[in-house]
């Protein structure tokens, strides 16, 4: 193979001297930082606005007039969670696992169990103190 062909592209190199077009000029941040920061505020911009679009026409909206509501919902694992749906005037407890689905128990409707201040976690009796003095 010929040597001249290797190290063509590398020639160019060699010819142009070390930081004279650096040295003519000193370099400024400015520009690229703020190409940085309009960049991120149009990317947020857009976040935010694919997050509006979706709240507002969700599927969710119509649920409302269902006679079917999701009351409360906690996961167990990873997948597995037991949901409380209400269901006209009856509440219905399941296990929900992936392609599986239990109902745990059912009752009538009433209204949740509130937590007490005795049961309450010391976050808890910091967070309320905190919102009743602002």
């Amino acid at each position: 193979m010929n040597v001249r062909f290797i190290l063509a592209p590398w020639l160019w190199l060699a010819a142009t001297p070390c930081g004279a077009a650096d040295a003519a000029e000193p370099a400024s941040l400015a520009p690229g930082l703020l190409q940085a920061t309009l960049g991120l505020a149009v990317v947020l911009a857009l976040i935010w606005g694919a997050a509006w679009v979706t709240r507002r026409f969700s599927p969710q909206g119509a649920s409302s007039r269902s006679p079917i509501k999701l009351v409360a919902s906690q996961a167990l694992g990873q997948r597995e969670r037991v949901v409380l749906v209400e269901l006209g005037e009856s509440w219905l407890l399941l296990g929900v696992a992936p392609g599986h689905v239990s109902m745990l128990q059912t009752g009538p409707k009433s209204a949740l169990p509130q937590l007490a201040e005795r049961e309450a976690t010391p976050f808890a009796k910091l967070f309320a103190l905190a919102k009743r003095k602002a």
